[in-house]
């Protein structure tokens, strides 16, 4: 029986969250996806560990898929889809999280 290898929860949504930074990077002017994104509250926050932001994820997920160059690579559409699929690809057994 050949086993199947299909991605885990965690590396679907890992790539999930990539794509739509992706998106949301390349749109033009001040959409309100784009402007949540780049949003400030202003707001301290509270005691002990602080919590996980979104972008601290999508960061570290950009590290983990990209290397060290992954932030150059989301305006140019072709070579961020390449990424992601290479990623994608990975998933049966190297593409360590």
């Amino acid at each position: 029986m050949q086993w199947l290898k299909k991605p885990t929860i965690i590396e679907t949504v890992r790539l999930n969250r990539l794509l739509w930074f992706g998106h949301v990077q390349r749109m033009e002017g001040n959409g309100i996806p784009k402007r949540v994104l780049c949003m400030n509250l202003g707001t301290t926050r509270l005691r002990g560990r602080p919590r996980n932001r979104w972008q601290d994820e999508v960061r570290e997920d950009g590290r983990i898929v990209g290397g060290d160059g992954w932030q150059e690579k989301v305006h140019n559409r072709e070579k961020w889809k390449k990424l992601l699929r290479t990623a994608t690809n990975r998933h049966t057994g190297t593409f360590v999280l």
